[in-house]
């Protein structure tokens, strides 16, 4: 657990917030300008930044300056991490649930054999 420590944690404190899920979620639909990832905002712009800044330091995004346009792109790979950590918890969770399952199956049994008079 302690390979994903410090980087998983910004990830998740990134998508922790509601704005910094909907602009993962719009450039999930394609690369876009902060004008537009800003329009539903009703927030200052440069409070906007702080939210594209932390997702571009989680890495989580990427922007470029065309212009005098600024676009960002979601960095796909990004994810893999957070899939890699899900799927740890998976299989834990999955031994855990399967353990469980044989305890609370096998729990009866020796329950009916003790309260059986002999």
């Amino acid at each position: 657990m302690a390979q994903y420590s410090t980087t998983l944690d910004g990830v998740f404190q990134a998508v922790s917030d509601p704005t910094r899920r909907a602009v993962l979620g719009r450039l999930g639909a394609g690369p876009a300008s902060i004008g537009e990832l800003a329009a539903p905002f009703d927030m200052a712009l440069p409070s906007f930044m702080k939210h594209i800044g932390y997702l571009e330091k989680t890495g989580l995004i990427r922007t470029r300056k065309t212009g005098r346009v600024r676009i960002c792109t979601l960095e796909r790979g990004s994810f893999d991490l957070i899939e890699g950590w899900l799927r740890d918890q998976r299989t834990i969770w999955a031994g855990r649930t399967d353990r469980l399952e044989q305890f609370v199956t096998a729990t009866p049994d020796r329950h009916r054999d003790k309260e059986t008079p002999a």
